[in-house]
């Protein structure tokens, strides 16, 4: 796999930038449903293999990535923690 594929898989599921595994799961649920040819006799073979290729690619590529546990990372992550921890030692937000 390389970059290319990895962004011509992402556009054909739809996804921005950033996605979760349930995100990606979904989407692929989704497209068989809408390209499957046993749904309603006007489905796609050839889309099928590309969209179970592309889900293929995107679970190996999640499977393999490396997690950061970096505060920073953490923060991105849960914005509502970030906004708790930058405000929390202010009388009107967080201690009273």
């Amino acid at each position: 796999m390389n970059y290319a594929e990895l962004q011509s898989a992402i556009k054909l599921f739809g996804l921005g930038e950033r996605a979760s595994l349930k995100e990606i799961k979904s989407r692929h649920r989704m497209l068989v449903k809408r390209h499957h040819p046993d749904t309603d006799g006007t489905g796609d073979d050839e889309m099928i293999r590309k969209i179970n290729a592309a889900y293929r690619m995107l679970s190996d590529y999640v499977a393999s990535y490396r997690f950061s546990f970096a505060e920073d990372e953490f923060y991105e992550q849960n914005p509502e923690e970030r906004l708790w921890h930058q405000f929390m030692d202010t009388p009107m937000w967080g201690k009273k």
